[in-house]
């Protein structure tokens, strides 16, 4: 069994349309890893050069914000669902 990993609808022109992606089972920065590796457009859209997560971008594993676990050292096993989602700005003054 993988980790399902949902796309978000601004990402899925990175991932041929692909609204959820199974990976191997590892950390949340190995699932990025595996991401990039299959879809090389998706690099530097959620994580920075130096492998980090964009300011803008957020991650849940489970429902729980992978900021406030361990970040992209958060294991993630066989069944779980990770989540991307970019933060939204905007709206009337």
């Amino acid at each position: 069994m993988a980790v399902e990993v949902r796309i978000p609808t601004v990402f899925r022109k990175f991932t041929d349309g692909s609204g959820a992606v199974e990976v191997q089972p590892g950390t949340v920065g190995s699932l990025f890893e595996q991401l990039e590796t299959r879809y090389p457009d998706l690099r530097g859209q959620v994580r920075t050069s130096d492998g980090q997560l964009h300011r803008f971008v957020n991650v849940y594993v489970n429902d729980e914000d992978a900021r406030y676990l361990e970040k992209l050292e958060t294991k993630v096993t066989e069944g779980d669902t990770v989540s991307i989602l970019p933060s939204v700005a905007g709206g009337q003054a």
